[in-house]
């Protein structure tokens, strides 16, 4: 049985890369009751729920998502908030649907998300910044955005940088990527055109733009990708690499620093008595 995997909205649902994909849900619903039922419905069915979500506080899916798991007072959910703009989260969600089917359990599944999102490159095509607060912007670039023909090309993750369109190059991976493409108004083939090409991507597909994209970006001009490991091989290689440990708090396995469900850290490690000049001093087997 594969454990389920929860956006906050329909734009971050992407479409199964094959038939063993399993499905996404999307949580929170309307209405409280209707959230409630749905997240009850969920871990009945499948036993652990992960829920990805931005890692704004002050969205309200975020802040309904939590009264929820309140509410049901369950440690099988787990919610997580990764800092990827809304087409970077929605493939970390599929990377995820694709290892729900692995042999990995819950707690190590739900740590695995933040690994997963160090290898994925978000950004975009802006034709402004001048609303852009996601990405550190310098002021002459400000300055720029108001020319009616210019255009930014914004990295959010993992290393935000930001560089106009036709005079400097935006770094990409060093490894072999799929890249995802939603379009915005007005449409630009410079992503698909330029730079798929250079970044040296193995494929590019094009998306629906999610609907969190022009108020995450600041302008409704832009056209937003993301780049990611793109087989489910390389992806389960990548996480069963990790040394897995048990959260001392709640006791499932986890990867990383942190668990996914109860969100303990995993306490430091202990530290050495001191040798002494006396115990140094002492025969070996003996006193």
């Amino acid at each position: 049985m594969p454990i389920a995997i929860c956006v906050t909205s329909p734009g971050l649902v992407l479409p199964p890369l094959d038939r063993q994909t399993p499905p996404v849900a999307v949580q929170p619903q309307p209405t409280l009751e209707q959230s409630l039922n749905g997240m009850h419905a969920l871990v009945e069915q499948y036993g652990y729920v992960i829920a990805l979500h931005s890692g704004s506080v002050d969205d309200p899916a975020v802040q309904r998502l939590h009264t929820v798991r309140s509410v049901l007072e369950s440690d099988r959910i787990a919610l997580l908030g990764i800092d990827l703009p809304p087409l970077g989260l929605a493939l970390l969600a599929q990377q995820l649907r694709q290892l729900s089917v692995c042999d990995f359990s819950p707690g190590v599944l739900a740590s695995s998300a933040r690994l997963l999102a160090h290898y994925i490159y978000a950004g975009a095509l802006l034709g402004s910044v001048a609303r852009l607060d996601r990405v550190p912007v310098p002021l002459t670039s400000h300055a720029k955005s108001w020319v009616p023909s210019a255009q930014f090309a914004v990295l959010a993750h993992p290393r935000p940088q930001l560089v106009r369109v036709g005079q400097e190059e935006l770094p990409g991976p060093e490894f072999r990527t799929r890249m995802l493409v939603a379009a915005g108004q007005p449409p630009s083939d410079w992503v698909t055109a330029s730079l798929a090409p250079a970044w040296r991507v193995q494929g590019v597909a094009t998306v629906p733009l999610p609907e969190e994209s022009a108020r995450w970006w600041g302008t409704d001009r832009l056209v937003e990708f993301a780049a990611g490991l793109p087989d489910v091989s390389v992806l389960y290689q990548l996480v069963s690499s990790v040394r897995r440990v048990l959260c001392h708090w709640c006791g499932l396995e986890l990867i990383g620093d942190r668990c996914g469900f109860c969100a303990a850290p995993l306490p430091p490690p202990p530290e050495q008595e001191p040798v002494t000049a006396a115990a140094r001093a002492l025969p070996r087997g003996g006193t």
